[in-house]
């Protein structure tokens, strides 16, 4: 990538600045994300950071972009199996560290409304709709309830990690399979019939 003056900017800087801005947005919300901080880290100045984003909001949202999940659900003839696989993939991804913490200050009112609407569609949009669709394939196959309410039981799907975490209970290590069992269970699933 060239910047203004013609020279190639230096993209480990940017990998750089990324890392220690997803830290800080991670451990002290956006309210304490400090643009000098996060330059100091990174080995670099506020100037060449307001370069590459005019903004706190600019960064911030940059580093949502870093988690974007842009995959693509595979259907298959097991359903509930792609649920189990779409959970595991979640549990994956929410466990890595810093990542609970950011859903933490995703809800925070004082975030920046186009970051967090950032996060919701780069993050958090995808994986409900391929839980919706794994949901809507089995209905397609006949494998559970044509009056299903897919909109709480996509929501169950996820939700149940952030209730576990929120009481301080350990979640179990086969929480995909009991979970996704439980949603298939509730939307009119049969296991192993």
């Amino acid at each position: 990538m060239v910047n203004r003056s013609g020279r190639a900017r230096d993209t480990a800087i940017d990998d750089r600045v990324l890392h220690a801005a997803g830290r800080h947005l991670a451990q002290g919300g956006y309210d304490a994300m400090s643009v000098a901080s996060i330059a100091a880290e990174a080995g670099t100045t506020r100037q060449a950071l307001y370069r590459r984003w005019p903004t706190k909001a600019d960064l911030a949202a940059a580093v949502v972009e870093q988690l974007a999940d842009d995959r693509v659900g595979a259907g298959s003839a097991d359903p509930l199996g792609d649920l189990i696989r779409e959970l595991t993939d979640f549990q994956r991804g929410v466990s890595r560290r810093g990542r609970l913490s950011l859903v933490g200050t995703m809800l925070q009112d004082t975030t920046d409304a186009d970051v967090r609407a950032r996060y919701r569609e780069s993050v958090v949009a995808p994986r409900r709709r391929r839980i919706r669709a794994i949901l809507e394939r089995a209905r397609a196959l006949g494998m559970i309830d044509d009056d299903a309410d897919f909109d709480v039981a996509v929501t169950m799907a996820t939700g149940c990690w952030y209730g576990r975490e929120l009481a301080g209970e350990q979640v179990p290590p086969d929480w995909p399979r009991r979970s996704a069992t439980l949603v298939w269970r509730a939307v009119g699933g049969v296991i192993g019939g």
